[in-house]
């Protein structure tokens, strides 16, 4: 590992490449760039979710951390890493002081991997518009997390209101679990759905979304219902002949009711952030499935039509009334 204090961004260029050589590293291997956007108090949490989902995905892994935005003068800190604590891919932990904070993205573009996509993720309240960033702007995949935000509802008609193909969110990601225990229970059903309802911890954007997809897949009316204090607890499917119930167990289990026939339990992984990030990063193209749930939990237009490119918009916190939460640097 290399640390460099009070460095300057082709410093850390030169630190990877003399890492990269001594390692034997080869850049060409590299699937995608993972950028982590964080604040200082996440860093740990972030660097172990990160490392569990780049041992799946060879990539370069560079961890942003911005840091008073206000100060006076601007600073550089680094670490360059190949094969450490931040798994067997290389590394660049960089926390940026000052103004600097706002231009990261002059330190991030000569470190990303050439011709290689890029993947940005921020821990923390999502963005207000992801074009605030040009970290958001120069990746093709975006990945937010709603559930973070003071107002996780509010956070997630922002996420439609500033939608563009390529975004997703860690809410959505929740789901899928769900999801594929709700299409398992029409395996060997015959007869249509006539409603259904969403049973889940109030103002959980998991529970809209996954309330949104069964709308749009069924296209049926979907009620969603107040129920426990975390996450999604039970989704009810109400069909011509009867109803089905799915509700979350312990132990990372299910139990499938059905009308006339034996109850049955059935697999609902419990997931952690990186297993979720893990996911996430087996797609770079855009969810077309997140865009409509996402439409239909938010009652907005349909989504997947709007254009991938993003330009930046220039957004200092120091001066706005509203900061965005992304640049808001403390």
């Amino acid at each position: 590992m290399t640390t460099l204090w009070d460095t300057t961004g082709t410093a850390v260029v030169k630190a990877l490449a003399a890492e990269r050589r001594a390692a034997g590293s080869v850049s060409s291997g590299l699937a995608l760039t993972f950028v982590v956007v964080v604040e200082e108090s996440k860093v740990e949490q972030a660097e172990r979710a990160a490392t569990r989902a780049a041992a799946e995905h060879p990539c370069r892994l560079i961890i942003v951390v911005r840091r008073r935005s206000g100060a006076d003068e601007a600073r550089l800190d680094a670490e360059v890493l190949i094969g450490g604590r931040l798994g067997p891919g290389e590394a660049a932990v960089l926390r940026m002081y000052g103004r600097l904070a706002l231009h990261a993205e002059s330190v991030v573009l000569p470190l990303l991997a050439p011709d290689a996509p890029v993947v940005t993720w921020w821990f923390g309240a999502p963005p207000h518009r992801i074009a605030h960033d040009p970290l958001g702007v120069v990746a093709g995949r975006r990945v937010t997390d709603s559930s973070l935000a003071d107002d996780p509802l509010q956070a997630l008609a922002q996420r439609a209101a500033d939608y563009a193909p390529g975004d997703t969110d860690l809410a959505w990601t929740r789901a899928t679990t769900w999801r594929a225990l709700c299409a398992s229970a029409f395996d060997s059903v015959s007869s249509p759905a006539t409603g259904a309802s969403v049973h889940g911890a109030a103002g959980d954007p998991t529970r809209a979304l996954l309330a949104g997809w069964l709308r749009v897949r069924l296209a049926v009316d979907v009620e969603v219902v107040d129920a426990g204090s975390s996450g999604v607890t039970e989704v009810v499917l109400a069909m011509s002949d009867g109803q089905i119930h799915l509700t979350a167990g312990n132990a990372g289990t299910a139990t499938l009711a059905r009308t006339g026939q034996p109850d049955r339990v059935m697999p609902l992984e419990q997931r952690d952030l990186g297993d979720l990030l893990a996911e996430e990063l087996r797609r770079l193209d855009a969810d077309e499935t997140y865009a409509e749930a996402l439409a239909a939990a938010t009652g907005s237009e349909p989504l997947a039509g709007r254009s991938p490119h993003r330009t930046h918009v220039w957004h200092d916190p120091t001066e706005e009334k509203v900061p965005d939460p992304a640049l808001s640097i403390t």
